[in-house]
């Protein structure tokens, strides 16, 4: 290929020369010492466009000139008519002139901005302002238009052949033994929040078992319980970085990097980063259960879409949110680590972490691997609908659990979740699982949710109802309409006659092999609504004020093939009521009528 003169001598800027003019210019510049350069560079730009201009005034002067010479000629020749100012003949000589003077000004204009504007004369300014920042012994960088943004993938990676992610023993058997010592947690959070924060985490956080940190703006005062939480990082500054976003945050560059933060550590044995924030809730043991279905070998990228509709048409149906968690095999985040900060530089406009980070993701060309125990929960209000109608899947996380209603009466945010987590550490596996079982002789629907409320209907309702979420909250932007979510949710019930009767978690624990539960019946405010209206049909289970749950084991390898738990009812007394749920026999099933 026939070598460029201008890159092998990078104190030459290739412009667009006009005629001689330019020309001349070029060739003095090959004749100036070195020192002069960068005054005869903008001595030579600045002539450049000076003579552009210079063109353009001849131009309509020669123009113009040639006009007087034909009026001057068609007066005083002989051989041509006559042309009275104001004439006919007259005003069509001076229109066409004055139509290709204004074509001859508009092209010259063209060629200026053309010049102004180009890459080329940019190219010059840059290179100018580099040589003159940094030492004559080093030379200019090369210069690439700004509009042509260069992806370049990480030099580790190459062709070669693709293993299973699933992990099947295809490739490589490091996942047997997979525990909370081979993931890495990167938690996001911010020093002004931290106080409050804290709390959350340490409701799941273990900290002789789990490694991690948490990464905040500044550093914080530490106080006397803080041993039983992650250590404190401090994240690498970002004011070099662009951001634009004229609605968003720069924190999401900081939050962005932690995944490339923590691998830099260089932690030993590590096998899977996940990525939270600090007011996210996680099951550590499912989490476990989920990433031992996967080969940690391959660049893999576990997560989930929002709830919202919304949410994900402006970011993508694609991109993990990173409130509900984001779990990045060692192979991705080593890739990212390579990329990273020259990836982002190239999406300023981008909102958040989460849009970032998905973006380079998708450069290396990774997909996402939707696991539905993830959960953004960008929602508001009450999230009964949610938590009673968990998808058939191990329960993995929840996020923003300031933003909705303490999750049992009574009880305050704080509180309910300490609840909460207690039920998830009681039973991990069949946590907030589905149950559904009929008594027919009354009547009855129970539809149970493990860890969290049994509910009882006056009347008989499929099973393809009742795992449809009914709809008692709200997305995150104050929409509650059924098409805002992206998944299957229902109306709540209009009619207090149909209205379930619900009972709430209590107390949790475990016994030998099996867990249970007690769940106590809810102050209703329809209880006298029902009385009246209903009559002559009274509430269900109306004497009963405790309904006790007994839970079997599940399998080790439940959550492989998972299946909605079975679950029978019996009478232990006039007030208790007590319910059995276990894993469903082959073909076993839970008839309707």
């Amino acid at each position: 290929m026939e070598s460029n003169p201008f890159d092998q001598n990078p104190l030459l800027c290739k412009s667009t020369t006009i005629g001689v003019y330019g020309e001349k210019k070029m060739d003095a510049l090959q004749f100036y010492p070195l020192s002069f350069l960068p005054s005869l560079l903008w001595w030579w730009e600045a002539d450049m466009h000076i003579g552009v201009m210079v063109m353009m005034t001849q131009t309509l002067k020669t123009i113009m000139s040639s006009y007087h010479d034909f009026d001057k000629s068609s007066h005083l020749s002989p051989s041509l008519p006559p042309g009275r100012p104001g004439s006919r003949q007259w005003r069509q000589r001076r229109t066409g002139t004055l139509a290709i003077a204004i074509a001859a000004l508009l092209m010259s204009t063209t060629a200026w901005l053309s010049l102004v504007f180009s890459d080329a004369t940019a190219c010059c300014f840059h290179r100018l302002k580099n040589w003159e920042s940094s030492s004559p012994f080093f030379p200019w960088k090369k210069c690439i238009p700004h509009h042509l943004p260069k992806v370049t993938p990480p030099h580790s990676l190459k062709y070669g052949t693709g293993g299973d992610h699933l992990n099947n023993g295809s490739t490589i058997v490091d996942q047997e033994g997979l525990s909370l010592k081979h993931i890495v947690f990167g938690i996001a959070g911010s020093s002004q929040l931290w106080k409050q924060r804290k709390e959350y985490i340490k409701l799941w956080w273990r900290p002789n078992d789990m490694r991690g940190h948490v990464w905040l703006d500044e550093q914080v005062l530490q106080e006397h319980d803080d041993d039983l939480l992650p250590p404190i990082m401090v994240s690498e500054g970002i004011s070099h970085f662009r951001y634009t976003n004229p609605t968003g945050h720069p924190s999401g560059l900081r939050i962005s990097r932690i995944v490339t933060e923590s691998f830099r550590l260089g932690l030993s044995d590590t096998r899977w980063f996940v990525l939270c924030d600090d007011d996210t809730i996680f099951n550590v043991d499912n989490l476990v259960d989920v990433l031992s279905k996967y080969n940690s070998s391959e660049m893999i990228y576990i997560g989930s879409p929002s709830e919202s509709h919304s949410a994900n048409s402006y970011f993508s149906h694609s991109m993990a949110y990173g409130g509900g968690g984001i779990a990045v095999s060692h192979p991705l985040a080593k890739a990212l680590s390579e990329i990273l900060d020259e990836c982002i530089e190239r999406y300023p406009k981008l909102y958040g972490s989460d849009d970032r980070l998905h973006a380079c993701i998708t450069e290396l060309g990774i997909p996402l691997t939707w696991e539905h125990g993830f959960h953004q929960w960008d929602i508001r209000g009450d999230a009964h609908g949610l938590l009673s109608s968990h998808p058939i899947a191990p329960f993995v996380s929840i996020h923003h659990v300031e933003a909705v209603n303490p999750f049992y009466p009574s009880l305050n945010s704080l509180d309910s979740l300490k609840l909460f987590t207690k039920a998830m550490r009681a039973d991990p596996r069949s946590f907030l699982q589905r149950s559904i079982c009929y008594d027919h002789a009354r009547h009855l629907s129970f539809s149970v949710s493990l860890g969290y409320a049994v509910q009882v209907l006056p009347n008989i309702v499929s099973p393809r109802d009742l795992e449809r979420s009914e709809r008692t909250y709200s997305a995150w932007n104050g929409i509650s309409k059924r098409d805002e979510f992206d998944f299957d949710a229902r109306e709540p019930s209009r009619s207090v006659c149909k209205k379930p009767i619900i009972f709430f978690l209590k107390d949790a624990g475990r016994e030998s092999n099996a867990s249970w539960g007690s769940y106590v019946r809810s102050r209703d405010k329809d209880d006298f609504k029902r009385r009246i209206f209903c009559f002559p049909h009274l509430p269900p289970l109306r004497n009963v004020q405790e309904i006790q749950v007994v839970v079997q084991p599940l399998s080790k390898n439940w959550h492989l093939v998972p299946r909605r738990l079975c679950c029978r009812q019996s009478n232990t007394g006039k007030e208790i009521f007590q319910i059995s749920v276990g894993e469903c026999g082959k073909g076993a099933f839970s008839p309707l009528y």
